[in-house]
């Protein structure tokens, strides 16, 4: 395929000179290339049409330089820089130039290069250019690598070759930027780089170009190997012996990928982008060919196949810039070597096997590498020539190599180590060996879920559900995780806790219920490594029940004996669920960091201290409700006596209340709550209070509560919750209670934006107070406005709403739980459809995963029954469907509710 530009060079140049409107012949020329260049993008490689874009806008500046006479000038010369001056274009790249002239320029040479410049924006393209005389290049040289690397590139379009000649020798090695400076230079600079994307290759929207295990980690191979061994290009580093034709092959095709990545990017927005946004990854997908299955979007197909090339790019820099270390940096160092025993030895603090054919001699040793890491903390990594073994070995690795005994040993042991889990699990996992030695984890390496809630791939998620089980082994942990970190202690064998984590999410992407699919894998790794029936029972029943902990944390009343109870029935004893408890804290905080909040972790804390009470009780001795509420009154009553209250006014004013007031709340809220009820003057506007949940002994909230007492009204729920989003709060849980004389006891906790209690902002507290107090006055009449704009990640999900309505028979209440996109003023809607339907909100559990919000509302009718009209029911499923999917599509900005 023919991939030249539509026109010779001489050709290109006679018709802008003929023509009335150059720049217009400039553009069409340029657009009818690239035609050509994007209709070949199926059929030619990458790589010609990366060349071929490069070699089209060549042909544009060669003749605008004629057209604007600047080839009159002697000793000045157009040079093409930075990736142009590779030969390197995609669609929208920049185009970086500089006009480069031995001495200053006169000011007729100024003046045809301001007419040549316009002219190159006239046309379309995106350049960046500098004007410079030879001097004022050597001394930002010698100030600036960047600029150093740039001139390093350079290559004349059109003028003087000498000019960048001499620039060359004066900008090089000899003269500035030795090897070792630079090469230390270059790679503090990468290391700054990869920390701006938290030194990870898995960001929800990476940047193709700059995060670690993208383009400019290609590049810094490339720019080393060309200072230092005078390298033009990747391949040269083979004959060089610091790369192999294998690792040369792998470098080469995942760069292809990210070029055909970038290629479609630019093209499908029209700009020099290199992010891929949420905007834009569905597309992306489509255009590069990808398909939806039943197991996978085409866009989480996509999002796979960039991680994993990513990864590669990553461990192929690492590998290759240690080798360049030792070679550039550390060349003529003494060398301190130490055997470790008869396969490895210790070569300046990094381990090395001993001969070249270990690996091949001892497969064991391939496993050994990561054990001794683990056993000797004070290793600083592989060595790279290691490295390149370990990965040239993977073939090793068969069924045969997985099923003997001594490697099975081996890597229990590593599971049973005291140091560096997480770290020599991610090692193998980098160097490819732990998806050679367990097959079912290396088909997650690199699957991502297309979703705001799995911020991480499912093997990143994994491993560090490994590193959190790992911190609690620490006492600074102990502040954040008080109940984790003693339960992890008392855990008879924490590998089953590590196997666990392994297995937990190891069947997604396959179709059916990963927990049921992953507890299947989890038996097998158990059976084969040699544990016993009950160690792999409690193993696979971990992974089926990965879940269920935190579901029922978020999604049930457990403030309800019955749902504790039922809880503990399923935990059984309490080493399932100090097993779990662990697995379940360390899970939520591997899933979203933004997840784990005060509010969340008290659920935890709470459910985890209720059944454990429960479980000592005796699954068949449940907590009698009764009992419960008795107490609460008992222990409320005595805190308030010693406050010298009177008994007899307190009494009073809990006569109306009702007992699922004392079901549902605590002995020192209840305190709080009588307290200011007793002492209130102005008995006209509702009661609102506000502070921090940890002031209350024992209390577990983790939140800010706001008390609300005033009269009911069937608009109150709406009203509160709308005043409460217009405030930028988020509501993590609300319990709703109507007293028996007609006033509502509604407690709510909630977090601030930053997902943590609004704390002692006194001036924010009274204003939040002051606007509840006013809206509640009259809640009929609130009629907000939501003016907050939806998130922009969040504009990319189709979540259509799911409404599932259930009765709860043992509390009278109906059961209405909803998921659908989470946006600003959510809550408040659904509240109004409620007041539309004539039900009373009773508690609400509200949970935000990432773009979905999954909430569940227990409501009852005016009589406060649950609803049984089956018609009723089915037309507020409707309405909350129809409702909610259509406000999802509406303008943000303008959205009354």
């Amino acid at each position: 395929m023919n991939l030249d530009p539509p026109m010779s060079q001489d050709s290109l140049l006679d018709t802008l000179r003929d023509s009335d409107q150059p720049g217009l012949a400039a553009r069409e020329f340029l657009e009818a290339g690239q035609a050509r260049l994007d209709e070949a993008f199926h059929e030619a490689p990458i790589t010609e049409l990366v060349h071929g874009r490069a070699r089209l806008v060549d042909r544009v500046l060669i003749a605008a330089w004629s057209l604007f006479g600047l080839d009159r000038f002697s000793e000045a010369a157009l040079v093409a820089v930075g990736g142009y001056g590779r030969g390197e274009l995609h669609p929208h790249s920049d185009v970086d130039l500089m006009v480069l002239f031995r001495d200053a320029p006169n000011p007729e040479a100024c003046s045809a290069l301001e007419g040549f410049v316009a002219f190159l924006w006239d046309i379309g393209l995106e350049i960046g250019h500098s004007v410079r005389t030879l001097d004022e290049c050597v001394s930002l040289a010698g100030q600036d690598i960047t600029v150093a690397t740039n001139i390093m590139e350079a290559r004349t379009l059109a003028g003087d070759d000498r000019v960048r000649a001499d620039l060359a020798v004066l900008t090089g090695p000899d003269a500035m930027w030795p090897n070792d400076r630079f090469f230390a230079a270059k790679w503090e600079e990468q290391t700054a780089r990869h920390r701006k994307f938290n030194d990870t290759e898995y960001n929800l929207e990476p940047d193709i170009k700059n995060a670690p295990g993208g383009l400019r980690d290609v590049q810094m191979i490339a720019w080393v190997a060309k200072r230092h061994f005078g390298a033009d290009s990747l391949e040269a580093l083979v004959d060089a012996g610091f790369l192999t034709a294998d690792e040369h092959r792998v470098l080469s095709k995942c760069l292809e990928s990210l070029w055909r990545i970038r290629w479609q990017l630019h093209g499908l927005t029209g700009r020099n982008e290199n992010r891929l946004l949420f905007d834009h990854q569905r597309q992306l997908a489509e255009r590069l060919g990808h398909k939806d299955s039943d197991a996978n979007l085409a866009v989480e197909q996509l999002m796979k196949r960039f991680y994993r090339v990513a990864l590669a790019l990553s461990v192929l820099n690492e590998m290759l810039l240690q080798l360049f270390d030792e070679v550039i940096l550390r060349a003529g160092e003494p060398e301190n070597v130490r055997p470790l025993n008869r396969r490895f030895q210790v070569r300046n603090d990094y381990l090395e096997i001993s001969a070249p054919d270990v690996f091949r001699k001892h497969p064991s040793a391939i496993l050994e590498v990561f054990v001794l890491l683990a056993q000797n903390p004070d290793l600083k990594g592989v060595r790279a020539a290691t490295v390149r073994a370990l990965i040239e070995s993977r073939p090793l690795i068969d069924d045969a190599f997985r099923q003997e005994p001594a490697h099975t040993a081996l890597f229990m042991q590593l599971l049973r180590s005291p140091h560096a889990l997480f770290s020599q699990l991610r090692r193998m996992k980098r160097y490819g060996i732990l998806g050679k030695y367990l097959p079912e984890f290396g088909r997650i390496i690199g699957m991502m879920q297309y979703d705001l809630f799995h911020i991480y791939t499912v093997d990143a998620h994994t491993l560090l559900v490994i590193k959190n089980m790992r911190r609690l082994r620490y006492d600074d942990q102990r502040d954040e995780f008080p109940v984790a970190c003693e339960v992890f202690y008392r855990l008879p064998k924490p590998e089953l806790l590590y196997v666990a984590g392994l297995y937990h999410d190891i069947a997604k992407g396959r179709g059916g219920d990963h927990s049921e699919l992953g507890a299947d894998d989890a038996i097998a790794f158990c059976q084969r490594h040699g544990l016993t029936n009950w160690d792999a029972k409690l193993v696979a029943w971990l992974v089926r029940n990965h879940l269920t902990m935190s579901v029922t944390a978020q999604r049930k009343d457990i403030s309800d004996p019955d749902v504790v109870h039922e809880f503990a029935r399923t935990v059984g004893d309490l080493v399932h669920l100090d097993y779990l408890y662990v697995l379940t804290v360390a899970d939520i905080n591997a899933t979203n960091p933004a997840l784990w909040n005060s509010w969340r972790a008290s659920l935890m804390r709470q459910l985890y201290l209720e059944t454990k009470r429960a479980l000592r009780r005796g699954l068949n001795n449940p907590q009698d409700k009764q009992d419960w509420i008795d107490e609460t009154r008992d222990d409320a009553l005595k805190l308030l006596t010693e406050r010298d209250h009177d008994p007899h006014a307190i009494e009073a004013l809990w006569a109306n209340i009702g007992d699922e007031y004392f079901l549902r709340e605590t002995p020192w809220d209840i305190a709080w709550h009588t307290e200011a009820l007793l002492e209130r003057t102005n008995k006209e506007d509702p009661l609102v209070l506000i502070r921090e949940s940890e002031t209350s002994p024992g209390n577990l909230e983790g939140g800010s509560q706001i008390f609300i007492y005033t009269p009911d009204t069937r608009n109150l729920f709406a009203a509160t919750v709308n005043a409460l989003d217009s405030l930028g709060l988020t509501i993590m849980d609300a319990r709703i209670i109507t007293s028996a004389d007609g006033f509502s006891l509604d407690t709510y906790i909630v977090l601030d934006e930053n997902g943590t209690p609004i704390g002692n902002d006194w001036p924010r507290i009274e204003y939040i107070r002051k606007t509840l107090t006013e809206t509640l006055k009259q809640p009929e009449n609130f009629g907000a406005t939501v003016s907050r704009r939806m998130p922009r990640r969040h504009k990319h999900f189709d979540v259509p709403t799911q409404v599932m309505i259930s009765n709860d028979i043992v509390n009278d209440r109906s059961v209405v739980e909803v998921q659908t996109l989470d946006r600003p003023g959510l809550l408040a809607h659904i509240g109004r459809i409620f007041v539309q339907f004539e039900l009373l909100v009773q508690n609400a559990r509200i949970a935000t995963l990432g773009e979905k919000a999954e909430d569940v509302f227990f409501v009852t009718d005016l009589e406060g029954q649950p609803v049984s009209d089956p018609e009723l029911c089915q037309r507020l499923q409707a309405t909350l469907k129809q409702e909610l999917d259509d406000y999802s599509k509406t303008d943000p900005m303008s959205v009354t509710i």
